[in-house]
């Protein structure tokens, strides 16, 4: 029995709160910053680095974060299971969070001597973030109710989403503006990397303060090795026993493929396809705006799709999301030199079903998750090692489509098919009922 009264505003918004703090390791780390600065500090184009083997440093890039994902799918399992049973759940992810946090502070260490740095840093800051998730998402059924679910999912993504933006733009000024400050570029990069780190630990403290250190008052002994595995396959079991549940998970196998390797590879695809035309001084800025319009325009994102959850139910909202993500694919395979404003048309459409697509899947999968357990890290476990894997393989994916065709928009129309299964599957799902409220 739980010992955590659902809907309390406080505790609400202390769990929205590390949306807030984490959610500038994703904007500045993987997408903004830290990949510019670590392609400058490598070579460039077409670079080579020593590190144990002698590779290109994208390949290196790429490596470490398919790693981070990797080590995070293999240890969540058995961490979530000694979570729900030992009552550990806010123990593992504090121990997440500040290892996340202070591996994006080392990167202010990571220089063209420090090779080593840059790969560990960036790594761990990946599992960090990665891990501490797990536990923070399966918070989400236990303080609030269902009724409550889409909107509270909301409302913590668009606080992310806040959050990375106005850091974002703190770090792009003191960057831009570095010869003001007497600094360099670089070393305005490493003062932004080191921010990170102290702004996601020092929001993540609001959050801590508030969350209950173990919601069902458990304290059972566990197996390290052992448990968590075995949940992992009685939540399998149950999903086997539960038509909507299974669908709905292979629904978000493949529609996951399609969303992450978007995020991922949006601006890669816009510095080798669109802004071909430009040198490489003047992509940076319309790369950054990109990242920018796809942050604003995901926030009212996320409350529309919420709110039309709320009158057409969950499945709805999510397939309506989908047949825009289609579209987006389509277009994308179309996109030529020099289409700038159209590829910024096309970021806004990214931007609005971006939000709204991670805060539903969230949401709705919450919902489907059997209302008499109290295993919520568990199940949490095995959706996070699905989108892990989802990663893993849509960028495969792509990577291999653009290798056999020579075109990176023959790989953006390759990804539509992850939807399309995706959305099909979606619809085979009994209808999430709206709310009332």
């Amino acid at each position: 029995m739980s010992n955590l009264v659902k809907n309390d505003k406080k505790v609400i918004n202390a769990w929205c709160m590390y949306d807030w703090a984490n959610s500038v390791y994703s904007l500045t780390i993987t997408t903004a910053v830290f990949p510019m600065y670590y392609y400058a500090v490598t070579g460039g184009k077409d670079a080579w680095v020593s590190f144990f083997t002698e590779m290109s440093n994208t390949v290196l890039y790429s490596f470490t974060l398919s790693a981070a994902f990797l080590l995070v799918s293999f240890m969540n399992p058995f961490l979530s299971g000694i979570a729900d049973y030992g009552g550990m759940k806010k123990g593992f992810m504090k121990f997440f969070c500040y290892l996340g946090a202070l591996s994006c502070c080392a990167l202010y260490f990571f220089d063209e001597s420090t090779l080593w740095i840059g790969v560990l840093g960036f790594g761990l800051a990946g599992v960090g973030y990665a891990g501490s998730l797990v536990f923070y998402n399966s918070y989400l059924p236990e303080i609030a109710s269902e009724d409550k679910m889409d909107k509270v999912s909301a409302k913590g993504y668009a606080l992310g989403y806040v959050g990375s933006i106005i850091l974002l733009v703190i770090n792009l000024a003191m960057i831009l503006g570095n010869e003001t400050l007497g600094i360099t570029k670089g070393e305005a990069s490493k003062i932004s990397f080191l921010m990170v780190g102290l702004w996601w630990i020092g929001f993540a403290q609001i959050t801590f303060r508030k969350l209950p250190a173990n919601v069902y008052e458990k304290k059972e002994r566990v197996n390290l090795f052992t448990k968590g595995y075995s949940e992992l396959k009685k939540v399998w079991n149950v999903a086997k026993t539960n038509p909507s549940l299974k669908k709905y998970l292979v629904a978000f196998l493949f529609f996951s493929m399609g969303v992450q390797t978007v995020m991922y590879i949006a601006t890669i695809f816009g510095e080798d396809v669109v802004f071909s035309d430009l040198p490489q001084a003047d992509r940076t800025p319309r790369l950054i705006g990109l990242v920018l319009i796809l942050q604003i325009i995901a926030i009212p994102g996320a409350y529309f799709f919420s709110w039309l959850s709320k009158k057409k139910g969950n499945i709805f909202s999510l397939a309506s999301s989908l047949l825009i993500w289609v579209f987006v694919c389509i277009s994308a395979y179309f996109m030529a030199e020099g289409m700038h404003v159209f590829y910024y048309l096309l970021g806004i459409f990214v931007g609005f079903v971006m939000g709204g697509v991670q805060s539903m899947a969230r949401s709705t999968y919450a919902k489907l998750i059997p209302e008499d357990t109290e295993n919520h890290a568990s199940y949490f476990s095995f959706y996070e090692t699905l989108e892990k894997f989802s990663v893993a393989t849509g960028t495969f994916v792509f990577g291999f489509v653009n290798a056999i065709t020579g075109t990176m928009n023959a790989s953006a129309l390759s990804l539509s098919v992850f939807f399309i299964v995706g959305l099909v599957l979606l619809l085979k799902i009994p209808k999430v009922k709206p709310q009332d409220n």
